[in-house]
């Protein structure tokens, strides 16, 4: 059985590895004014942030039409017999649902659409897990089966600096962020049932910040194997440092560098951090 693998743009996994990968793509979108721009396609991260310093209004997000998931889907269809295909949570975006209906509307292959319940680099872990056992010709149930076993031990934190995006794009409650903005908190966030909520209120960013490292390196003190990614938000000096430090400590724990690019960036606005790990 011949397997495509398939994601969002939302993991924002390069251009150059997802072609040496064949790693196939859906691109969400972000618009300002009347213009819809396809990330990782029409606009790069450094563009969008560049465009957002001088953007007076919130830029607003969409997810792929059914017409370019069913499109995508007939053209693996001619190659693939299955598609496994990766998406941010549904709890904060209807893309999956849309490639799960496109599924339905093309014959002659079976989608698979899997909800990462996360996004950014935390979903880009299980695409390339997939990509991994569909090359060791293992079966769709069986590469499921392994993404539902990350996920147990799978981990993400981030931290915002300004609420106000947020909750303005409907991805964390009004009252949570009232809470936020009048006592100058910076909550750590975290995925709970699909859905973007409060982990802990903090007071500064440098604290919220050590709490999450915190965490990640309880975990790695137990001597898991783990993998870790460090995401940023236009600011990869600073994610840089924060996996130099935790490599100094912990030299055998396999890291990586991500972003946070136009779309998730638009909710979490310049400045957030994030750190996603799981047990291999």
């Amino acid at each position: 059985m011949k397997i495509a693998v398939m994601t969002d743009s939302t993991a924002y996994i390069p251009e150059k590895i997802r072609e040496e990968l064949n790693i196939h793509m859906v691109p969400l979108s972000v618009v300002f004014d009347d213009t819809s721009y396809r990330e990782e396609i029409d606009i790069t991260t450094e563009e969008f942030y560049e465009k957002l310093k001088n953007y007076k209004e919130l830029p607003t997000t969409s997810q792929p039409s059914i017409g370019y998931a069913t499109e995508k889907l007939e053209q693996l269809a001619e190659d693939f017999d299955a598609v496994i295909s990766v998406h941010l949570s549904s709890g904060i975006s209807g893309t999956l649902q849309t490639v799960l209906s496109a599924g339905e509307m093309v014959e002659g292959i079976d989608v698979y659409a899997y909800d990462s319940e996360a996004s950014c680099f935390v979903q880009a872990f299980y695409v390339y897990e997939a990509v991994k056992l569909s090359k060791e010709n293992k079966t769709p149930e069986e590469i499921i089966a392994r993404l539902d076993e990350m996920k147990q031990s799978m981990r993400a934190y981030f931290m915002v600096d300004d609420l106000t995006n947020l909750t303005r794009g409907g991805r964390l409650s009004n009252a949570q962020a009232i809470i936020g903005s009048l006592l100058q908190v910076k909550p750590v966030l975290h995925f709970v049932d699909k859905l973007i909520v409060p982990f802990e209120k903090i007071r500064t960013r440098k604290k919220a910040i050590n709490r999450i490292i915190g965490m990640l390196e309880s975990e790695a003190e137990k001597g898991k194997d783990l993998k870790v990614c460090f995401i940023h938000a236009n600011d990869e000096e600073s994610a840089r440092a924060l996996e130099r430090d935790f490599n100094q400590k912990f030299p055998n724990i396999e890291t990586s560098i991500s972003y946070f690019g136009p779309v998730i960036g638009t909710h979490l606005g310049e400045k957030a951090v994030g750190v996603g790990w799981y047990e291999k």
